[in-house]
């Protein structure tokens, strides 16, 4: 674990700079659970995550021949921000490194919190080539690089979040879930954590998509994914660190993988009930909860809403993805016959009353028998899925269903 020295000397590091964000209670989430549940709210930091902490504790305490010499970094974009604003706020010059894929909201505010001091170099589709490209450029022009989690003084950085809770909670916090990415949010709050509260434990989450961490505790070493999904930009790396790996293999009590689909189910939620506006990874502790609603119960739980750099134009796509995964949305390809009234017969026979269809796309061919249709149904309640394919067996309605079809139902949705 890290010393926790580094830790207490990083809060007057960033003390005037990073916020204290409040740890507040969530009183829906409480009833809901049957527990009492706080959420941390790193979304309301200065850049909208906690990455601000360890970005301007390490760039700090660089010495002045390092300063000079400017730094550079590979991020999808909070750790870029924090390290952004640092630059700002010292005059040191910096190269951001950020995937074609980043959100443009994340971008933009790069740009922003960078000013004059800051360039951004957008390269390749994914973190990794990204970091490739950063340690390149950091070793043929020697800048410093500053890496987004594997990095003692990055971590002791991510680590003061842990201090402010245990000096915010009116009683010491029995579960905490820390969202896990390349894992030094993780590695620097554990090592506060076990070192000043033992007893607490604590959980990271991870995105089902991208399950890095969890395939590296299983396997007793830090492994690379293949192959990633990058919804949760936020907490989707191929590869965590060896240093945070170490750590974490310590400090962790369990590891949750969290379906992007709920994700995004949990997102909407805050925003219709709590009035948050959260980035997927920012969800990722409160989505874990339904998966942990036994061991919470009747518990003092924290979770660190790790950020608030959600693009506008991802709503969309988040609804999307929040009614498959809540089953109600469904898409299939149904062949009808080529012949008048065969789609109002479909509408009356089959169509249920609180059924919507949200998607049709046809096209008609006269040298055919059949003519197969694209069609996207929402219903209003899972259990009328059932219902509706016992109408389509019933009325004879030759139909396949999309999620039988990976690669076809990805190319759609």
């Amino acid at each position: 674990m890290l010393d926790i020295k580094l830790i207490e000397t990083a809060r007057k590091n960033i003390a005037g700079v990073a916020d204290t964000t409040p740890l507040t209670k969530s009183q829906n989430l409480s009833e809901q659970y049957q527990a009492d549940i706080w959420l941390k709210r790193e979304d309301l930091q200065k850049v909208r995550s906690y990455k601000i902490r360890g970005a301007y504790n390490k760039i700090s305490q660089l010495t002045t021949e390092e300063q000079a010499q400017g730094v550079v970094c590979a991020s999808a974009g909070n750790h870029a921000q924090g390290v952004a604003y640092a630059c700002q706020k010292l005059e040191i010059k910096g190269k951001i490194f950020m995937p074609h894929t980043t959100p443009k909201q994340k971008v933009n505010q790069v740009r922003m919190f960078g000013k004059d001091q800051v360039k951004v170099i957008l390269s390749g589709d994914n973190f990794d080539i990204a970091y490739e490209d950063a340690l390149l450029e950091s070793r043929q022009n020697q800048h410093v690089f500053i890496h987004p989690f594997d990095d003692e003084l990055v971590m002791a950085g991510q680590g003061t979040t842990a201090a402010e809770i245990l000096e915010q909670a009116i009683e010491s916090p029995e579960i905490i879930f820390v969202p896990v990415g390349g894992g030094g949010l993780a590695a620097g709050m554990g090592s506060y954590l076990k070192t000043i509260l033992p007893a607490c434990q604590i959980v990271g989450v991870e995105p089902a998509g991208a399950p890095a961490m969890k395939k590296s505790l299983e396997a007793g070493a830090v492994i690379t994914l293949d192959e990633i999904e990058k919804f949760v930009d936020g907490a989707a790396v191929k590869r965590v660190g060896d240093q945070t790996f170490a750590i974490c293999r310590e400090i962790l009590d369990d590891m949750l993988l969290v379906p992007e689909g709920k994700v995004c189910t949990t997102m909407l939620k805050l925003y219709n009930e709590e009035a948050m506006v959260v980035e997927p990874a920012g969800a990722l502790t409160i989505a874990a909860l339904d998966f942990y609603r036994e061991h919470i119960k009747g518990k003092r739980v924290v979770c660190v809403v790790s950020g608030g750099n959600n693009d506008i134009i991802r709503m969309e796509d988040i609804k999307e993805r929040s009614l498959l995964y809540e089953g109600l949305k469904h898409y299939f390809i149904i062949r009808f016959p080529q012949r008048a009234g065969t789609l109002k017969e479909f509408l009356v026979n089959v169509l249920g009353p609180d059924d919507d269809i949200t998607r049709f796309e046809y096209t008609k061919k006269n040298n055919r028998e059949n003519g197969p249709a694209l069609v996207g149904i929402e219903l209003k309640h899972k259990n009328d899925f059932e219902a509706l394919l016992e109408r389509m067996r019933r009325y004879h309605i030759n139909y396949q269903e999309l999620r039988d079809y990976p690669d076809i139902f990805n190319l759609l949705v």
